[in-house]
């Protein structure tokens, strides 16, 4: 389809000589259609043309020719220039090009590109808890709309499979694994022996030291030690697997810290060269303070183990080598943003390509939290997504059975609309802002929820099925979908690739979020105002396809960020 921002940039930077791709950044799609379909505001100008922004706007629609096959009108309001589209040649070519498009929205702009997401994380021998889930799901939805777009995508599950927590839990089960049963909810029974071990070992320094000794053993390869750690993890997959299964999760590498224990040599031996790797207090380092860094970078410790950062930049060189990545990204709390400042400084020292450490990026989230407060995992204090899940389904259940008793497969419909509201929660908003989890409000059919997405498509349905079979695009819908309410959705379905688009230059599924509640939503009115099953054939028709169009596009976006739609609720 024609990308109008970029014919309207191209017309721009020809009458003002100034770069199309810096045009294009400031391209509005104003709020109010009487300012225009698209909107430039001239004030980024004033300073490179030292001239005010009404007269530049003034100045640049003067030397631009109106092209009435796409762009009808332009006109100047204060300083921003208005352009106005030719309707009929829009409508006409959005859905047409629905109509041709197995997939929509689908692209190869990615093309040749690589793309690592590192997500979900979740660590071994504890149950799967609410910290992780936003990760899940926010790594998730950035997989598949970056595979939508035709990238090469690599999702990466770096499991927190290493470190002296194994050392405790070890030293906790040779102590009490007599007592569980390890058949019968595994995790549940480890995060106990953890607790009971933690709590011992901070207030009896001889239990410290021996679980410093098991991670020693563990890490020189002792057997018994080992073979208690792979009963660890191999019980901890299985059951974190149940989760993936629950929430459609998909991994390309399962390889966690363990993987890169024994690569951590050659980062230090790097480092050393360039003279960086410094000691301090016993420990080996790196100063970032000329990097505006207060903090070093904690290399090695004072006992010569290795810790989270070592490994971490020994998966940098790992997956530069074996990726060639364009782009490296790390979904991970906000609490982990120093810890990613300081490896990403240190990285540019591993003797990389620049390609390499450029592509690294942090994409940060908020805090998930339950009504009552913030979530925490330490000192073994869980609060486990397979519950909330699981209570979340339940409630979807009550509802769908006072909605619709004689629904079929209520079972089926319950999981898709539970787990789909709880997707979509982590979602919503802007993902650098804190979440709460309050399964009432993530539930609400009438709010900007998940199942308020998934009750329009099922409004689609129910419309598609009064009819034998969808029509295919005819020209002659154009003047029959001419009302405000058709313009508005077609407006929408036209936006859907550059929404996609924009998700993945800020890594922020929230814009598609909000973009599938605005669908929804001017369906809605759509619905409300015009009449879709009617005696005229020729209207029917255009509503119809529009109808189509819009159930296409729903289960599309809403399948991008990890949900499934149900038929019938």
């Amino acid at each position: 389809m024609i990308n109008f921002k970029e014919e309207i940039a191209k017309k721009i930077s020809k009458a003002t000589n100034i770069d199309q791709e810096e045009i294009e950044k400031y391209i509005e799609i104003p709020k109010d259609t009487k300012n225009g379909d698209y909107s430039f505001p001239c004030f980024n100008l004033a300073k490179t043309l030292k001239k005010p922004p009404v007269i530049i706007a003034q100045e640049i629609a003067e030397k631009i020719e109106v092209n009435n096959s796409s762009i009808e009108n332009i006109n100047c309001v204060g300083g921003y220039l208005n352009f106005y589209i030719n309707q009929n040649n829009f409508s006409k070519e959005v859905l047409k090009k629905i109509s041709e498009q197995e997939t929509f929205g689908k692209s190869n702009i990615g093309e040749g590109k690589t793309i690592l997401i590192d997500y979900s994380a979740p660590n071994i021998a504890k149950p799967f808890h609410i910290g992780h889930l936003k990760t899940t799901v926010i790594g998730g939805a950035l997989y598949n709309i970056y595979k939508h777009l035709g990238y090469n995508v690599i999702g990466i599950n770096y499991l927190g499979d290493y470190g002296t927590q194994f050392g405790k839990l070890i030293e906790g089960y040779k102590r009490w694994g007599n007592e569980y049963d390890l058949t019968q909810e595994p995790i549940d029974k480890l995060a106990e022996i953890y607790k009971r071990i933690n709590d011992l070992a901070s207030e009896d320094e001889e239990v410290l030291n021996a679980c410093r000794e098991n991670f020693r053993l563990l890490e020189n390869g002792d057997e018994y030690c080992t073979k208690l750690w792979k009963e660890f993890k191999d019980l901890s997959l299985t059951e974190f697997q149940k989760i993936y299964d629950l929430l459609g999760s998909h991994f390309d590498s399962w390889n966690g810290e363990a993987f890169y224990a024994d690569k951590t040599d050659e980062v230090i031996e790097i480092l050393e060269k360039t003279g960086k790797l410094i000691e301090s207090e016993g420990a080996r380092i790196v100063d970032l303070s000329e990097q505006g860094i207060s903090t070093p970078c904690i290399v090695c410790k004072s006992n010569g183990s290795t810790i989270y950062a070592t490994r971490d930049l020994a998966a940098i060189l790992y997956r530069a080598r074996t990726y060639n990545y364009d782009k490296s990204l790390y979904v991970t709390s906000y609490e982990q943003n120093l810890h990613f400042k300081q490896i990403f400084e240190v990285a540019k020292l591993l003797g990389l390509d620049e390609k390499y450490t450029k592509g690294l990026e942090h994409v940060s989230y908020g805090m998930v939290r339950l009504p009552s407060g913030k979530m925490s995992t330490r000192k073994g204090n869980f609060v486990k997504i397979k519950d909330l899940l699981n209570d979340t389904i339940e409630e979807a259940k009550k509802i769908i059975e006072e909605k619709n008793p004689d629904l079929e497969d209520k079972d089926e419909v319950a999981k898709r609309v539970g787990v789909g509201a709880v997707i979509f929660n982590n979602l919503a908003t802007s993902r650098v802002k804190d979440e709460i989890f309050d399964i009432t409000q993530m539930l609400n059919f009438q709010g900007e929820t998940g199942p308020y997405i998934q009750y329009t498509y099922v409004r689609t349905n129910s419309i598609l099925s009064k009819i034998e079979k969808v029509p295919e695009f005819d020209e002659s819908y154009v003047e029959k979908l001419d009302d405000n309410y058709s313009k508005n959705i077609i407006k929408l379905l036209y936006n859907f690739e550059d929404t996609l688009i924009q998700v993945t230059l800020k890594e922020e599924p929230s814009i598609l979020a909000k973009y599938l509640i605005d669908l929804a939503k001017a369906f809605s009115v759509f619905y409300n105002e015009n009449k879709i099953i009617g005696d005229n054939a020729e209207i029917q028709n255009a509503r119809v396809y529009l109808t189509y169009c819009v159930n296409k596009t729903l289960k599309q976006g809403a399948e991008l960020l990890g949900m499934q739609m149900p038929d019938k609720m």
